[in-house]
């Protein structure tokens, strides 16, 4: 049953999640919304970018359909995790030396001297991608075995580790605590990586990679046409599943020639709004494609519908519910989350107005998240590709026309417009008829009953608050 994988993922994403709150929380009251807290969201924006294309997307969904279908799986695993391992190393060694010209390209508009001050804090923050590269391979072979706890509560680790740095050296100097987070960043993948370690020698796994190394010599040649298929789904996966990141990277691109503080509202506000999406989309996605690739490979058609229709309209409610409770309750939501310390009245209503016009994008995002599996899971990366490469075109377009009208709140909403010409295109592709069967359900009705719930609810507190006031 494929709704007990989702709801254990999601428990995982869940803890995670209320540990990134903390972290949040604290860096908020701490650091507050300024210059400094505005250079280490730059300085972990890169590497965040990738580990999101990484692991929510790309990688996982087009490794595990070549790992299904190939005839020397060991050697064609270990094959892709030296590839990739080492070109990852030759990055961040890149980065290391050119440190201050990737952050200018980053945050463009920051200073001369914000760029020098953020240059050592990208070179740090970017060997976090070595590490959950090593992490998302892992979970991608733990995922083929429909083991996804490991993964889902790991995250965890990395708040924990940037909470003890906020903690130690609260009382410091802003950049002694931005430099903190950063080395944080780091130990937190390092313990990402262990825990994956520990489940792929439970799983049994090891034996698998180290078959893998022993014979790689030998069967390079048996696995050119498997590693040639991984490489025609990849790339083009990378675009195709990276919209919302490639979005949030747009807009603190732009961002950074507004207002001080603009980088961070965007933060604060996409966090909240990544938060119902990870919980139940990505959940969703990640516990479902294992089974529809199977399915598909078998031409076991019906039985993909069937697991999709399971999820679908539940998707829909949640997700349908979370975004009313958000816009219903966006400064409330805000102000209990973050107001305090530094983070003052103004710092809450402007990262408010944000949190709304990104909410208007969740259940595009989300919906799109499951549709798309189909397309992975058939080997249709192209069309995954230029749905999304059209998608963020719309965003760049939007984006430029609101930053100037409407400022941080105009790139939120321009994210979230893009979002929407995701969905149809992505349905579009699917095909019509199939997205007709997935949602011919008699959840419908459960389904908006629920987000009308949510709506009345949220209504009558916010009554009751400002009834108090």
């Amino acid at each position: 049953m494929r709704i007990g994988s989702i709801f254990t993922t999601s428990a995982g994403i869940l803890l995670s999640r209320i540990f990134g709150f903390i972290r949040d929380l604290l860096m908020a009251s701490i650091l507050g919304a300024n210059l400094f807290s505005d250079i280490f969201f730059v300085a972990f924006k890169l590497p965040n970018l990738f580990r999101r294309i990484f692991a929510e997307g790309a990688f996982v969904q087009s490794f595990i359909p070549t790992f299904i279908v190939s005839r020397h799986r060991s050697v064609f695993a270990v094959s892709i995790l030296m590839r990739f391992f080492l070109f990852l190393m030759v990055a961040s060694i890149l980065v290391t030396l050119f440190c201050e010209p990737v952050a200018r390209f980053i945050a463009i508009g920051f200073s001369d001297e914000a760029i020098r001050a953020a240059a050592p804090l990208v070179a740090i923050n970017f060997y976090y991608l070595d590490l959950i590269f090593l992490v998302t391979f892992l979970s991608a072979l733990l995922q083929y075995r429909e083991h996804f706890a490991t993964t889902a509560f790991a995250t965890t680790l990395l708040n924990i580790s940037m909470i003890t740095a906020l903690l130690l050296f609260r009382s410091d100097d802003p950049e002694k605590i931005v430099y903190a987070l950063s080395w944080a960043v780091v130990a937190g993948g390092a313990l990402q990586l262990l825990v994956h370690l520990w489940a792929i020698r439970q799983k049994r796994l090891d034996r698998l990679l180290l078959g893998g190394f022993i014979y790689l010599g030998r069967k390079k040649e048996a696995i050119s046409e498997d590693i040639r298929r991984f490489s025609r789904a990849f790339f083009p996966s990378v675009l195709g599943n990276s919209t919302a990141q490639l979005s949030s990277f747009i807009d603190t691109w732009l961002a950074s020639f507004l207002a001080s503080g603009s980088i961070s509202y965007l933060f604060y506000a996409n966090r909240l709004f990544q938060l119902p999406l990870a919980l139940f989309a990505t959940a969703a996605s990640t516990a479902l494609f294992p089974a529809i690739s199977k399915h598909l490979k078998h031409e076991r058609r019906r039985e993909a519908v069937e697991e999709t229709r399971r999820v679908f309209w539940l998707l829909v409610g949640l997700l349908g519910g979370a975004s009313v409770i958000a816009l219903i309750l966006s400064d409330e939501i805000v102000a209990l989350l973050f107001e305090r310390g530094a983070f003052g009245l103004d710092d809450t209503a402007n990262t408010a107005s944000v949190l709304r016009m990104y909410v208007a994008g969740l259940l595009p995002f989300g919906i799109s998240k499951l549709f798309s599996l189909w397309l992975y899971a058939c080997h249709r990366q192209n069309d995954a590709a230029k749905i999304a490469g059209k998608s963020l075109g719309v965003n760049i377009v939007f984006s430029l026309i609101l930053i100037t009208p409407m400022a941080a709140p105009g790139l939120a909403l321009a994210s979230s417009i893009s979002g929407w010409a995701l969905l149809a295109w992505t349905v579009e592709a699917v095909g019509g008829s199939l997205v007709l069967d997935i949602m011919r359900s008699k959840q419908i009705v459960p389904a908006f009953i629920f987000i009308l719930l949510c709506a009345l609810a949220s209504w009558g507190l916010k009554r009751l608050l400002y009834g108090y006031l």
